[in-house]
């Protein structure tokens, strides 16, 4: 062999073993992982455990627009409730999501046993009141843990506005121009049907059938049977008395 393919030899070998050399180190850094790489997130903590009990939450938002609800509440304590709900709005902070509160109700006039006319207020509902609120988380919460409220009206438990009607006839009531000049019903112990008996005038101790009642002055229409025939006769609802 001639000295210059020995020379051509050991050039081809200094080459290869050159490039064998890159390709190793290539490899090192591929799996080396780098020194400053970000460490493994931490495990999310185990999600709480569902109460089967509790009440399904409202699908609503923080900017839910404001809407007339009704809500059940025990019987004859309408007024404290509502009373007990403005004050935990008000400490709460919340006044921002409520509006008014109310006990539908309308005046009456009753009458003492000595024949004294008092005017009085009848609750229009009785076992509710209604809000004017923006259901959101909060604000549902807030009224479910209020004594007193048992939930709001609607379907499974999700609130359900009022329709346009009911609000105009419980909360938007009729005014007039003079408040002294609007009448006043009486509030009348009897209903259509109810057998009474007349208590003083010229028809004492006849008994009959209440016919007509008439809150806004007070009177009532009873059938009576007068030598045979049934006759209509109109009296002040305290002349008469039931059965």
């Amino acid at each position: 062999m001639s000295e210059n393919d020995i020379t051509e030899n050991e050039t081809v070998s200094e080459e290869e073993s050159a490039v064998t050399d890159e390709v190793a180190g290539d490899a090192t850094l591929e799996t080396t992982p780098p020194s400053d790489a970000a460490p493994a997130a931490p495990s999310l903590p185990p999600a709480a455990p569902v109460d089967p009990n509790a009440p399904p939450k409202p699908e609503v938002n923080d900017e839910a627009p404001m809407d007339w609800y009704i809500l059940k509440v025990a019987f004859n304590r309408e007024d404290s409730i509502a009373d007990a709900l403005r004050k935990r709005v008000k400490m709460e902070g919340m006044e921002e999501y409520f509006g008014e509160i109310v006990v539908p109700s309308e005046d009456v006039a009753t009458f003492t046993r000595d024949g004294k006319r008092r005017i009085s207020k009848r609750k229009l509902l009785p076992g509710y009141i209604m809000v004017y609120m923006s259901i959101n988380d909060d604000t549902w919460f807030l009224v479910r843990e209020t004594g007193g409220i048992s939930d709001f009206t609607g379907a499974a438990g999700k609130p359900m506005p009022m329709e346009p009607d009911d609000v105009e006839r419980f909360i938007n009531r009729p005014l007039v121009d003079d408040e002294e000049d609007a009448p006043i019903k009486t509030a009348i112990p009897f209903k259509v049907g109810d057998r009474v008996r007349v208590k003083e005038g010229n028809f004492e101790n006849q008994e009959g059938e209440v016919d007509v009642v008439d809150e806004a002055n007070g009177r009532v229409t009873v059938i009576i049977n007068i030598f045979g025939r049934s006759v209509p006769m109109e009296l002040d609802h305290w002349q008469v008395e039931p059965l």
